[in-house]
């Protein structure tokens, strides 16, 4: 029996689009964006869910693994190489995509129908029940990441899914589902636009919320960014002299000599 087709591959209320404006154009997908924005909002309590099964591993010593093709994939890569700049921890995050990093730029043909890459990069981590595996695919069919989650399932790792087809495989595959209903595309199939958009949002959630959760931020700032230019370290020396009320000159002089905000309003309390 052939698979129900997934929403993301039907025509939806947009048509004739070469006979738009261009400024039809953009007010038409200013209104698809804001369906994805309300699909996703749907989801915070399976999102929440995500980011409670997932902290627990990671403050235990987990990593977190991002699998997907195409767009699905790069956004996988995007937001686990922002992780370490943004929180200051490396290799907790580890995106992977079909047809491996060339496939960030390019397109690999074939490599999405590769149901045994997937398997075979977690292999190459040492993917196991310490980790979580987050599969990300719009169509929910990609046999790249469905292969990849079946044998994450199969060796006892949590497993979650980013996708738009709730009757897809990898909904279906995962133990934590989180299906964006973002219904058909503007561009019939082109799931770069409503479903990536979802997609981007619940990585930020289920990112920022895991790094929150596992103590990378006070109060409302990132206290262990690394300082890696001057616009960061001027950011730092803010966040010091807010937390402590002092100077930024004062506060700069503290952020050289600890060399991170965290150790130097932690070292400057306990000192005074």
């Amino acid at each position: 029996m052939k698979a129900p087709l997934s929403p993301t591959e039907q025509s939806g209320q947009w048509d004739q689009l070469e006979n738009m404006t261009a400024v039809e154009i953009a007010a038409a997908m200013a209104a698809c964006d804001r369906e994805a924005t309300e699909a996703v909002k749907a989801l915070s309590s399976a999102i929440g869910e995500a980011i409670e099964r997932a902290s627990a591993l990671v403050s235990a010593g987990g990593r977190v693994f991002y699998l997907g093709a195409g767009t699905s994939g790069r956004l996988g890569v995007l937001d686990a190489s922002e992780i370490p700049p943004t929180f200051g921890v490396e290799g907790v995050f580890i995106g992977l995509i079909a047809g491996g990093d060339g496939a960030i730029r390019k397109a690999v043909e074939g490599a999405e129908d590769d149901a045994e890459g997937g398997i075979r990069d977690l292999e190459l981590h040492g993917a196991s029940p310490a980790d979580v595996v987050v599969g990300i695919a719009a169509s929910g069919r990609t046999p790249y990441v469905v292969g990849a989650m079946k044998w994450a399932a199969a060796h006892g790792i949590t497993t979650i899914g980013i996708t738009s087809h709730p009757e897809g495989a990898l909904a279906a595959s995962v133990a934590l589902p989180l299906v964006a209903r973002t219904g058909p595309e503007f561009v019939t199939g082109s799931t770069r636009l409503k479903a990536g958009t979802a997609q981007k949002l619940i990585l930020n959630q289920l990112s920022t919320g895991i790094m929150i959760q596992c103590g990378h931020v006070q109060g409302n700032k990132m206290v262990d960014m690394k300082l890696a230019n001057e616009k960061l370290v001027d950011r730092g020396g803010r966040m010091v002299s807010e937390a402590l009320g002092i100077p930024m000159d004062r506060a700069l002089q503290l952020l050289t000599e600890f060399g991170s905000v965290r150790k130097a309003i932690d070292t400057f309390k306990a000192q005074n």
